[in-house]
């Protein structure tokens, strides 16, 4: 018999990539192009391409650290080892602001699609809706989440492959560039650099996310091997997906004059592009995409809530707890949908304001961790190799991260540096001012215990 339920190591490559990709939520792209092409000067698919490639800088560091520590802690785990034991909570803490919030996010994004088709309906029933969906699907089980997030991720896959197609008719009888493949998009002679890395600056938030597959590290039966490629695939989807569908759009829009709403240009690309009937469909891909991003950013909050109560920094009886038949952490599924319900007293402004702040906490964290794990710690600096790979690379992401914090909005970093000092303000009560260490936990304990053993005798792994 079991002693207790664990995690159980059933999710596959594929799941945890359409997991990632679900959380970044492919059809933004179309949703931020006009923000993005006004200051990228018409460019937009160049700035992603810059976006994706200062991207993958942090995301060798997180492949780096879970080669090390592959547990589902992802940077609160890393910092925590490597670096300190109280950073590492407060940089779980200033995370879970990333992480806790996008399910509220987006419960009000679904909230606005669903008032513009149904304005009779009473708002509040839509984000209810939509939280104790998410909420339901992720108690049953990481396979249920993943099966479930991968089919929306597939449609909104397929919504960008019709939207190519029919942009490329619309080329081909002259709207835009008036050609299928014109270089514009990636070079006029009057482009500008500075444009550009400004808008690669604006699109990096497109990419918050990859880091989240980080959190199924113990739900998978070879984290060392798995996790550090599924990071990299979803970067690399995310970034194929933002600049296929920005190239399309920018070659049919070279400017965006012509919309009505250039904060929000989705409903009119689609329009224009295909007609009224396409545009429910492209739509209905958005609420799909939102979805996705819902059930994924659920499921991560919920494991790293789960590590955080198994090293009892936070009540080990509630956040540590897995329940023995779905082998979820079911009570941090509750309280994440719980916290979720709260958007119907926020504004969607309000709700994203936080969670730019505890994604660069984890970005910057992450590339830091590599520097003293392997170059300070381990000395894994002496040959060419490791000095590229243990000490350039990370420097290199944590100066692109450096930009991203320059170019933050001032209400996200007020409100992050409140949630900050609540968090300094409970790791005082739990440390006693300090006089004693955060409560921790082997690393080779966890990485044996955390996850169920696939085991067909086993009378749990038969009732899952």
């Amino acid at each position: 018999m079991q002693k207790s339920a664990r995690l159980k190591r059933s999710l596959g490559l594929w799941p945890i990539v359409m997991l990632g990709v679900g959380y970044m939520t492919p059809m933004v792209v179309f949703d931020t192009f006009g923000i993005a092409s006004n200051e990228a000067n018409g460019h937009v698919p160049l700035a992603y391409i810059v976006a994706l490639a200062a991207m993958l800088f942090t995301a060798f560091s997180y492949g780096k650290m879970v080669r090390a520590f592959p547990s589902a802690g992802s940077a609160y785990t890393y910092t925590q080892k490597t670096i300190s034991p109280h950073l590492g909570f407060l940089v779980g803490w200033s995370a879970l602001t990333d992480y806790l919030l996008l399910p509220m996010v987006n419960a009000l994004l679904t909230q606005i699609y669903m008032s513009a088709l149904f304005p009779e309906v009473p708002a509040w029933v839509w984000v209810v809706g939509f939280v104790a969906m998410i909420t339901i699907v992720n108690a049953l089980g990481a396979n249920t989440t993943a099966n479930f997030n991968t089919m929306l991720v597939i449609y909104q896959i397929v919504c960008v492959v019709i939207f190519v197609i029919l942009a490329i008719r619309e080329l081909q009888g002259g709207m835009g560039y008036g050609k299928v493949f014109p270089l514009e998009p990636f070079y006029t002679p009057d482009i500008q650099m500075s444009a550009i890395i400004v808008g690669a600056t604006v699109l990096c938030f497109s990419f918050l996310g990859f880091d989240a597959v980080t959190t199924y590290s113990e739900e998978t039966p070879d984290p060392i091997k798995t996790i550090p490629r599924a990071i990299f695939l979803t970067a690399l989807i995310g970034g194929v997906i933002f600049t296929v569908g920005s190239y399309f759009t920018q070659a049919v829009f070279p400017d965006i004059s012509q919309f009505k709403q250039p904060d929000a240009t989705s409903p009119e690309i689609a329009l224009y592009v295909g007609g009224k009937i396409f545009q429910w469909f492209f739509l209905a891909a958005a609420l799909a995409g939102t979805i996705a991003s819902g059930l994924a950013s659920h499921a991560s909050v919920s494991r790293l809530l789960y590590v955080m109560g198994r090293d009892n920094i936070l009540p080990k009886k509630l956040f540590g707890y897995i329940h023995p038949r779905t082998h979820t952490p079911l009570f941090n599924v509750i309280f994440t949908g719980l916290i979720s319900m709260t958007a119907v007293f926020f504004t969607l402004e309000i709700a994203s304001s936080f969670i730019s702040f505890g994604a660069l906490i984890a970005f910057t964290f992450v590339n830091l961790s590599v520097i003293s794990h392997y170059a300070l710690k381990n000395k894994e600096y002496k040959t060419i190799s490791s000095l590229v790979t243990n000490v350039i690379v990370p420097v290199i992401g944590a100066a692109f991260v450096a930009v991203l914090w320059y170019n933050l909005e001032s209400n996200s970093f007020t409100m992050g540096l409140i949630w900050l000092g609540l968090g300094v303000i409970y790791l005082l009560y739990v440390t006693r001012m300090f006089k004693v260490q955060p409560t921790d936990i082997h690393f080779e304990e966890a990485s044996e215990s955390a996850y169920i053993e696939e085991d067909e005798t086993s009378p749990v792994t038969r009732q899952a």
